[in-house]
């Protein structure tokens, strides 16, 4: 890869919208190098000649498809970070092919948009030290959407003007999915005073933000499989994950956070750690190391995950949701979420909810308020928000 410009590939059979591309993009040349070809099989000869950091490429094309060519990039190129700008493609293709897929964006796109969409996955895939962690990261396919019934959903789940009884039949076609969301809402996460029997009634009672950002997380932690290091438990991770994302949203509420961003906080509490998952599966005889090392307290997991493996869970996980078009707030959580120092934000954010929700659930789980040492004074000096600790302690451990 090129350590000075970012490598880009254009690919599109309709010459005289490479061309617009061509002319949208003059002024970037100083930071990126750009080639433009009209077929997969001269995007093929292309990479062969010097691999790209970022290929780019429409769906619908004779010969080879963008979802032919994408696969291919992914198997031959995994480190390359594989875009779809289309106007073309229906739903059902691009729900079929969307496996080799790290992002889909519609023509005619915000130029803004794409350069923001590829120097951001640029930035953050030079986090890493070991090339290989990256190009494992990269590897990974998107999220799994090859359910129609979890597409419908979803599809539920964005419309305004869907009732909790619509959402909870269409919960209730998925067995998967209807039996994770009726264990979660009858946790004691959620604090309810009787059983729900329903998706419908979980709905009505969770709210439909509460449900989606379920969902979503549902489906990035069944996009990981495979055997995990011994001593690690997915279900651990995501009942402290679970846990984390609770008291981040009432720490949210209370500092009368807007709503949107508020959920959001909750999703980013959500998937915080997913790189941890990400390292168990797939660096797992490294990431055993770092749970035996870590275990008397003497060093910590990020400085033992650099050793042992070139980079945090963090790390891992905010590079990973990048890839994946997770909004910019939930990425910087995952990357900073035990030292938000190093992020220049200013104010209360996402982060600052998710950072002490952490500390706040750790404490809780080894009933030691040591494990509070861990929140980073400076950066709430920095927010002035360091006389709030307390009464952020004292939020309820249940959703709203």
């Amino acid at each position: 890869m090129s350590e000075t410009k970012t490598r880009v590939l254009f690919v599109d059979d309709e010459e005289f919208l490479l061309n617009g591309l061509r002319r949208m993009l003059r002024s970037h040349r100083s930071e990126w190098d750009m080639v433009f070809v009209n077929s997969g099989e001269k995007a093929l000869e292309q990479m062969a000649i010097k691999p790209f950091d970022v290929i780019v490429s429409d769906m619908r094309m004779p010969a080879m498809s963008g979802s032919e060519l994408l696969r291919r990039v992914q198997q031959e190129y995994p480190s390359t970070v594989r875009l779809v700008l289309s106007g073309q493609a229906d739903y059902e293709e691009i729900v079929t092919s969307v496996g080799p897929i790290h992002q889909f964006m519609h023509k005619p796109c915000d130029l803004d948009v794409l350069v923001s969409a590829v120097n951001r996955t640029c930035e953050l895939g030079q986090l890493f030290n070991d090339q290989q962690l990256r190009r494992l990261v990269t590897e990974l396919e998107s999220l799994p959407s090859v359910s129609s019934l979890q597409e419908e959903l979803l599809a539920k789940l964005n419309c305004e003007d869907a009732t909790p009884q619509e959402i909870g039949e269409a919960i209730g076609q998925d067995l998967g999915t209807t039996t994770k969301i009726l264990q979660l809402v009858n946790s004691s996460f959620f604090g309810l005073t009787r059983k729900v029997t329903t998706p419908s009634e979980a709905v009505l009672l969770l709210g439909m933000d509460t449900v989606r950002s379920l969902v979503i997380a549902m489906q990035v932690y069944s996009q990981v499989k495979g055997p995990a290091a011994p001593g690690f438990s997915e279900r651990q991770l995501f009942s402290h994950s679970l846990a984390v994302a609770t008291i981040a949203k009432q720490i949210a509420l209370h500092e009368c956070y807007p709503k949107k961003d508020v959920e959001r906080a909750f999703l980013a509490g959500l998937l915080h750690d997913i790189g941890k998952l990400v390292l168990a599966t797939y660096r797992s005889q490294e990431y055993a190391e770092v749970l035996d090392i870590t275990r008397d307290g003497t060093i910590t997991a990020e400085e033992a995950e650099h050793d042992r493996i070139g980079a945090t869970h963090g790390e891992v996980g905010g590079y990973l949701l990048c890839l994946w078009a997770f909004a910019d707030p939930i990425v910087d959580t995952a990357i900073f979420h035990h030292s938000p120092s190093r992020h220049d934000s200013s104010t209360f954010s996402e982060l600052t909810a998710v950072h002490v929700a952490n500390a706040i659930v750790n404490s809780d789980t080894h009933n030691d308020d040591t494990a509070l040492a861990g929140i980073d004074k400076p950066y709430l000096d920095r927010l002035g928000l360091a006389d709030q600790l307390a009464s952020w302690r004292a939020v309820p451990r249940v959703a709203a």
